[in-house]
């Protein structure tokens, strides 16, 4: 139980300090941190299907104005974390601009850091 505990709180200070913050302040090097190179991100945004790879992904985040750069809200909030052994899925909320995203983040333990594997997301503001 302490061990779930432990990567618990090691998989929420990974989303807190580099995935909400790397979307938040568009930062490559934090999100870099947190995603596995073969990372593939699906789902949809605005009703359309959403499907990219993660280099598509970081170009997109580096060729758009940041939350933070314009000045909008954002908020990044961590509903439940759920690990066995050296898997874990997070559910979070990601409010930024006019979206607002429920993703599934599933991450995996590798050489002891938990990375960031796969993303599932859907846009519950339309």
């Amino acid at each position: 139980m302490e061990t779930v505990l432990t990567d618990s709180a090691a998989i929420a200070a990974v989303l807190e300090e580099d995935y909400f913050q790397g979307i938040y302040e568009g930062d490559l090097e934090k999100l870099g941190r947190v995603y596995h190179p073969g990372t593939l991100l699906f789902g949809d945004v605005k009703g359309q299907p959403y499907a990219k790879t993660l280099e598509q992904y970081l170009e997109g985040v580096k060729n758009r104005q940041s939350p933070k750069d314009s000045g909008q809200p954002f908020k990044g909030e961590i509903i439940k974390i759920s690990v066995v052994n050296s898997i874990a899925v997070a559910e979070v909320k990601v409010k930024m601009y006019a979206f607002h995203y429920h993703e599934f983040l599933s991450f995996h333990r590798i050489d002891g850091k938990w990375l960031l594997v796969n993303k599932m997301l859907t846009d519950t503001s339309a």
